[in-house]
């Protein structure tokens, strides 16, 4: 569209210099009414070569338009935004991930409750601790560590689940990149796959997390355990605490 119009333009001033030429050549004389136009064919060809100069300056600025608008073309494209966003669909993924590991049973992952509970439940056993009591606390000590068991099985479900979602948005950011049509658009979508790399990431994080609090519930449990059995053989142990003998009576004698 840009080159025919310039080109029309162009054309038409070639043509209306052209046209007015011959009458610029020589000067007529006016006084007689039988006046005789004198041809001067160097000033005619100086004209020509005139026309055909401010024809090539037309097109020199024709073509120098037609760049300057492919330019601007080109910088649109490279300043046009990606369509397509996988931001609310990671933000999601996370969220769930994070309500799992919230959700923890016992002991959270909070360092100051992890600290009171060790010192109640994980520590040495008092000797003026009840028996009672010792055995209330190794059933909570139990119960902590089935249920970090089941929480790093809930996790390890919650990644799982986000893998599919994880595939899909992948193949949509790879097309997405592959068919940008400027470098912002190419900019964005890879940093949007950078972004499921680090969910992918965040996700591979919880699941180390959940786990190792599984395992270390179940080797605090076995320590508490081993401790407590000394306290209770101790107790078992010490003289004037354990088995005292006494006489027994089995057949009346009496009679």
């Amino acid at each position: 569209m840009i080159t025919l119009r310039f080109r029309s333009r162009a054309m038409a001033l070639a043509a209306s210099m052209l046209a007015a030429a011959p009458l610029a050549l020589s000067p007529m004389v006016a006084t007689p009414a039988h006046a005789i136009i004198v041809f001067d064919p160097s000033n005619y060809a100086q004209n020509v070569l005139t026309a055909a100069r401010t024809l090539e300056q037309i097109t020199n600025q024709i073509t120098s338009l037609q760049n300057e608008a492919q330019m601007l073309i080109n910088q649109a494209k490279n300043l046009a935004s990606l369509p397509y966003s996988a931001l609310q669909t990671l933000q999601q993924n996370v969220q769930r991930t994070q309500q799992l590991l919230q959700q923890a049973q016992g002991i959270a992952f909070n360092v100051q409750q992890i600290d009171q509970m060790f010192s109640q439940k994980y520590g040495n056993v008092s000797m003026s601790t009840s028996d009672k009591q010792m055995v209330a606390d190794a059933r909570s000590r139990w119960q902590n560590t089935v249920g970090g068991l089941q929480d790093a099985m809930r996790v390890q479900a919650g990644v799982v689940s986000n893998i599919d979602s994880n595939r899909t948005q992948m193949s949509a950011l790879v097309s997405q990149s592959q068919g940008a049509t400027g470098a912002l658009q190419a900019t964005q979508a890879g940093n949007q796959i950078l972004a499921l790399q680090s969910q992918q990431l965040s996700d591979l994080v919880a699941l180390l997390a959940s786990n190792g609090r599984a395992s270390a519930l179940t080797e605090a449990e076995r320590s508490a355990a081993a401790e407590q059995g000394r306290e209770q053989r101790r107790r078992f142990l010490t003289p004037g605490s354990g088995y005292q003998p006494g006489n027994a009576q089995i057949f009346n004698s009496g009679k």
